[in-house]
């Protein structure tokens, strides 16, 4: 096995190795309780939360909820396949394949179209580079396993460059962005709202984003032993996604405004970032999963997957039951 193989098993042996937890006989009765995790730019179920619309929905079916969030996605699917949360708010296209890779025991329940343009490669604005070929050899800060990650991959690929042609920097979103500041790393690979704020508050300049590179669609995913268990669950928080999401792009201000404080950013920092996501939620079909298979494969082929994979074999909720 070739080195770069061996660092991505091990990088996934925790996860595997805590995979008998995910089928555990406590998980099959049926939970009166639902776990949520997300992220910073969790934008709807963030949204929820803040209003409390979900305990209100659930409050029927005698389900109550907890919120516990994580820095990014990864980390966050993590704790989904141990039995940690009962459901991911949305993540990026590529942390899925990273679990799928892992063995983890998880169900696609819903997916935002496309938002190519929400993510982007930057760099400070006196920098010399003009184009991706330029970063050949230099430092770049991203996360790992991040939509970005595979954004930096296909804009190197379309440049002509490798993954191995630049030194990958690999870092949580906070760090990420304190490292570009002070000039550690030459660009900088993230996503909003991350890289709304950067764009607001910083000198910087746009090398590449996603559009005609990468979809960057984010999926909910559930524990597959949970979405067999509470489907009528996933109807309820799916609807509520669906709603919300119009709402979102029908009236950009006041969701910005009641994001705003939850992230921390200012309003107009949150309205950049959201005028990019589709937040057009809808159910995951299985021949709509080119992309996954696109994303697989350039892992796979950088030596950052242990194995190919069949991105559609992955089970699908298929709504209300």
């Amino acid at each position: 096995m070739s080195m770069p193989r061996r660092r991505a098993v091990l990088s996934l042996l925790a996860l595997t190795s805590l995979l008998p937890l995910a089928s555990s006989p406590a998980l099959a009765q049926k939970p009166s309780t639902l776990r949520i995790g997300y992220q910073k730019s969790s934008t709807l179920l963030t949204i929820l939360k803040v209003r409390g619309q979900l305990e209100q929905d659930l409050g029927p079916l005698g389900v109550k909820v907890s919120w516990h969030e994580f820095s990014s996605g990864l980390p966050l699917l993590e704790a989904l396949n141990v039995g940690g949360v009962d459901i991911s708010a949305d993540v990026a296209d590529t942390v899925p394949v990273f679990a799928q890779a892992a063995g983890a025991q998880l169900t696609y329940f819903a997916q935002e179209a496309p938002s190519p343009s929400a993510q982007a490669i930057v760099v400070r604005a006196d920098a010399p580079y003009a184009t991706v070929a330029d970063l050949k050899g230099k430092k770049i800060a991203l996360t790992k396993a991040a939509g970005s990650h595979y954004l930096l991959i296909a804009a190197l690929d379309k440049a002509g460059l490798r993954f191995k042609d630049i030194e990958p920097a690999y870092l949580t979103p906070a760090d990420g962005r304190a490292a570009f500041e002070r000039g550690s790393v030459a660009a900088w690979v993230t996503w909003d709202p991350y890289l709304a704020g950067v764009q607001r508050q910083s000198p910087v300049k746009i090398l590449a984003d996603g559009r005609n590179i990468a979809d960057y669609q984010r999926y909910y995913l559930a524990a597959s032993s949970y979405a067999e268990a509470r489907s009528d669950v996933l109807a309820v928080v799916f609807e509520a996604l669906r709603k919300t999401g119009k709402w979102v792009k029908q009236s950009p201000k006041e969701a910005s405004e009641l994001l705003a404080p939850a992230w921390g950013l200012d309003a107009k920092t949150v309205e950049l970032a959201n005028s990019r996501r589709s937040y057009d939620v809808r159910l995951v079909l299985k021949d709509a999963l080119g992309e996954q298979q696109r994303i697989a494969d350039a892992f796979y082929g950088e030596g950052l997957l242990p194995r190919k994979l069949d991105a559609t074999a992955v089970p699908l909720w298929r709504g209300a039951r």
